[in-house]
């Protein structure tokens, strides 16, 4: 039986040590995986900057030699135009001189065959010679420009352009390792991402950032801009919960009109349902997604809070209440969070409820506090943020004083925030929400 032990003991360790190598084995293949991807990475992304690059260059050339040609092509034209127009004159001044030259042959051959004729003609001849030869006015010459003041064409050059040119073409782009800004952090929203981003390169001025996000797989889509703006973070909303997205990042220098790089392609999903108004509350109309609700009917002379369709605020979120459009104030108006949602009240001004009304009082369980923030108008957004403080131990002799659960509520609304505790019956980690509109013409996307 001892060596019966033995023998078990030696198996139990060789199980323990081939188990190891199985592990390690499997550990160091990931690592050649993670290896391979890097590789992968840095080949694809020079071969595609090398690419890019000849591209590019070959384009500028093509485009420097038509842009050369087309100078040169203007100055010969240039050249053509002063030739033509100084030769005419000159054109001109020949022909006046030859038709000259033409009339002092004849009249020198009508001169020389007067001197040659017969006694008994030279008379006539003589005389219609002489008023000829006054006819023409032999001392009148044609005025020839001289040298200095006919045009002598050339052409000039300003030796500045190719130093120009060597200075900026050596200056004309640039190959960076790494992409100047990269995703941070994705973080998981109701039906949203909440997509955070830094500065890689600290020399980089960045002016504009831009974020784009697309589904992945291979369903092809094209990425799409989310935003375009100063910020470094931004909330991407109507996702599909359990859906992979891709986001990339990239930015504009301060005074370049060229965006950056993209960044390295990160790869987020949320898990959490988006945030939907509950279908079917008599005086409101939803919108296909369900998250921007309009009061559009005030005849009645009651309605009732249009509430959430589910328990989605969870403590340690923001929940964020944006009015698109709005309609007349009133004192009952409300926008909130609430324990539960059967309550056939007219207002979140109630019990077991947090909210604020349009005019800007916050009321806690139905009592008005004291703080005030900003009337609720077109563009506004009223945050909600909570957090649990302190559970009270629930025993027998307590629990029928209530509010044995603490949360601490900040409201935030045009840039002023209220902060207080709100005490609830029972504990609870997802609440509703709900609003309610006395008169029509509001509306409230909920994300």
């Amino acid at each position: 039986t001892k060596g019966h032990a033995g023998v078990d003991v030696l198996l139990q360790e060789a199980k323990e040590s081939i188990e190891a190598a199985q592990n390690y084995r499997s550990e160091l293949q990931q690592r050649l995986h993670g290896l391979n991807q890097a590789r992968k990475q840095i080949r694809g992304s020079s071969g595609q900057a090398r690419e890019t690059l000849r591209k590019h260059f070959a384009e500028l050339q093509a485009a420097a030699t038509r842009l050369l040609a087309e100078r040169l092509a203007n100055l010969l034209t240039e050249v053509d135009t002063i030739e033509a127009d100084s030769i005419k004159p000159l054109d001109d001044c020949q022909s006046l001189i030859e038709h000259g030259v033409g009339q002092a042959d004849e009249l020198l051959r009508e001169g020389e065959a007067a001197l040659r004729c017969g006694l008994g003609e030279k008379e006539d001849k003589l005389g219609s010679f002489t008023k000829k030869a006054m006819h023409i006015q032999l001392d009148s010459l044609p005025e020839v420009p001289a040298l200095v003041d006919v045009p002598c064409v050339s052409a000039q050059f300003d030796d500045s352009l190719l130093s120009l040119l060597r200075d900026r073409v050596a200056r004309h782009g640039a190959v960076s390792s790494h992409p100047p800004v990269q995703i941070e952090e994705l973080q998981e929203r109701p039906g949203s991402i909440l997509v955070r981003w830094c500065k890689v390169d600290e020399d980089f001025a960045a002016a504009d950032y831009r974020l784009q996000y697309r589904r992945s797989g291979s369903g092809g889509s094209q990425y799409e801009d989310a935003y375009i703006g100063r910020e470094s973070e931004f909330l991407v909303l109507h996702l599909d919960p359990h859906t992979d997205y891709l986001f990339r990042v990239c930015a504009r220098g301060e005074g370049r009109t060229e965006w950056s790089p993209w960044s390295i392609p990160q790869t987020g999903y949320t898990t959490l349902a988006p945030h939907e108004w509950r279908s079917g509350t008599e005086g409101y109309i939803l919108s296909s997604r369900k998250n921007i609700a309009l009061r559009n009917d005030s005849s009645q002379s009651r309605c009732p809070v249009l509430y959430s369709k589910a328990p989605t605020y969870f403590c340690g979120q923001t929940l964020t209440f944006k009015i698109s459009a709005s309609g007349q104030m009133d004192r009952r108006d409300s926008l909130g969070v609430c324990i539960d949602s059967e309550s056939e009240e007219e207002s979140l001004q109630r019990d077991q409820a947090v909210c604020i009304s349009t005019n800007g009082a916050v009321f806690v369980n139905g009592k008005e506090m004291t703080n005030q923030l900003p009337a609720v108008t077109v563009g506004s957004a009223v945050t909600f943020d909570m957090e649990v403080v302190s559970l009270f131990p629930i025993s027998n002799n307590n629990t029928s004083e209530g509010g044995n659960f603490k949360l601490r509520v900040t409201i935030g609304s045009g840039n002023r925030e209220v902060v207080f505790d709100w005490l609830v019956d029972q504990p609870v980690d997802c609440l509703f929400f709900g609003c309610s509109f006395v008169h029509s013409g509001w509306k409230v996307l909920v994300f």
